[in-house]
């Protein structure tokens, strides 16, 4: 696991240093797709798709504008939305973005198609566009997001190895995410990629709108429907849904299966730390939010992406877009010290909190 720690650390510092002063220093021609050309005096719109999941509020928001500002001499401004799970609305913030004529876009799409004929008046607008964290669709310019087959390949993985030989015994239940979601459909390959052949699927979800308690009602009708003790794993393809998934165990009288995770929220975390939940799949935020930023600043000024984006994405209705794509790690409870807790997401404090006290000290979390 620290060798992984390692590799995913100078994965991570490779972002970095090529994202590092791209802004300032890529080259003085204005992209095709970017706007005219400005100064430090910019503003970038930012919309979320949702602030049930931590993440959201607590890390993309906040360093993304932390980030636009360092890079704009702290002139840059960031005009943020939250669709609250809405797609409607959130077509509804473009075209308020549009009307403040906003210089770039940064979006993490509620979701992926109905988006697209926003993004289109915005580009139509001239405001170039970063598809944040999810690949939305339409005239996207740029596109920053974690390798999401590799992201359900992790999963996939930690749940087989905790199963050990009880893979051949019983079933698993795979909690999918939002069928709205591009991502949710590239988690599931890669972990059906791994599982496929080697565990049951005993049922299988596609979770509207993520919600944990959607996933609490799906896990009720799995356990229902094959019986306790059948049971022998869940793939849940984030930390939210897995505490529903795991609520809804505990009230059937299940205990100690594999549940897997993601994100690296704190409930999520915490839930590692006690055994409940298996491993969770951490995705270093500040990286994706610094790219995500370089992005839509280069743009709004009328820069190149070449120094900042090195591969190439393909949507349904875009290819080749500039794009760049952060590696993830494996959270379990061996190695939350060389993850979240090195990286700054969490101190031991706000993990190790009195509920959590002892079973921090039994696993030498101090």
């Amino acid at each position: 696991m620290r060798r992984a720690a390692v590799a995913i650390a100078a994965g991570a510092m490779a972002v970095s240093l090529a994202a590092c002063g791209s802004a300032k220093e890529s080259g003085d021609n204005a992209d095709s797709t970017g706007s005219a050309k400005k100064g430090d005096d910019i503003k970038v719109g930012l919309l979320l798709p949702e602030n049930a999941t931590a993440r959201y509020e607590k890390f993309d928001r906040v360093l993304i504008e932390k980030k636009v500002k360092e890079l704009t001499n702290g002139k840059g401004e960031v005009v943020y939305a939250n669709a609250n799970q809405d797609a409607a609305k959130q077509n509804q913030q473009v075209d308020t973005m549009v009307s403040n004529k906003v210089d770039a876009l940064i979006v993490d799409a509620v979701d992926s198609k109905a988006i697209a004929g926003s993004v289109k008046k915005a580009k139509d607008a001239g405001i170039p566009v970063v598809a944040y964290d999810r690949l939305a669709e339409g005239p996207i310019d740029a596109y920053t997001s974690f390798d999401n087959v590799t992201v359900g390949k992790t999963q996939g993985e930690a749940l087989l190895k905790a199963l050990g030989d009880k893979a051949k015994d019983g079933e698993i239940v795979m909690m999918n995410g939002s069928s709205t979601d591009p991502n949710a459909a590239q988690f599931k390959k890669g972990a059906h990629d791994v599982l496929d052949g080697k565990v049951k699927i005993g049922r299988e979800y596609d979770t509207k709108e993520w919600k944990p308690e959607n996933a609490n009602a799906n896990m009720e009708g799995a356990i229902s429907a094959l019986g306790k003790d059948k049971i022998v794993g869940v793939y849940s393809a984030n930390d939210g849904m897995a505490g529903g998934i795991i609520t809804a165990l505990k009230a059937a009288g299940i205990a100690d299966i594999p549940v897997t995770g993601q994100d690296a929220e704190l409930a999520g975390v915490q839930r590692i730390v006690t055994g409940e939940q298996y491993m969770s799949v951490y995705k270093p935020y500040p990286q994706e939010a610094d790219v995500a930023a370089e992005m839509a600043v280069a743009l709004a000024q009328g820069k190149s992406l070449d120094s900042i984006a090195k591969d190439k994405v393909d949507s349904p209705t875009t290819k080749a877009i500039p794009s760049v794509l952060v590696p993830v790690v494996s959270l379990t409870k061996d190695n939350i010290k060389d993850t979240v807790l090195k990286d700054g997401i969490y101190t031991v404090n706000e993990i190790c909190t009195a509920k959590y006290k002892a079973a921090c000290d039994k696993i030498g979390l101090k």
